[in-house]
């Protein structure tokens, strides 16, 4: 399974996250980045990696 870490210093609510994996992320009311899931299941790593490759400011990495 795939874990994801927050930099939450570094998010600036961009959303691209969310957009791109709506069942994974989500922005907090400060329009920081949430992870929704615990653990993200194998059939959503694909668009969970694409989406945190698309964040601009790096602020999610992930861990396996």
């Amino acid at each position: 399974m795939v874990h994801i870490e927050v930099d939450e210093a570094r998010c600036d609510g961009f959303g691209f996250c969310e957009q791109a994996a709506p069942e994974v992320f989500g922005l907090d009311d400060d329009g920081v980045v949430t992870v929704l899931l615990p653990e993200i299941p194998a059939e959503l790593a694909a668009r969970t990696e694409a989406a945190t490759r698309a964040c601009p400011v790096a602020a999610l990495r992930i861990r396996s």
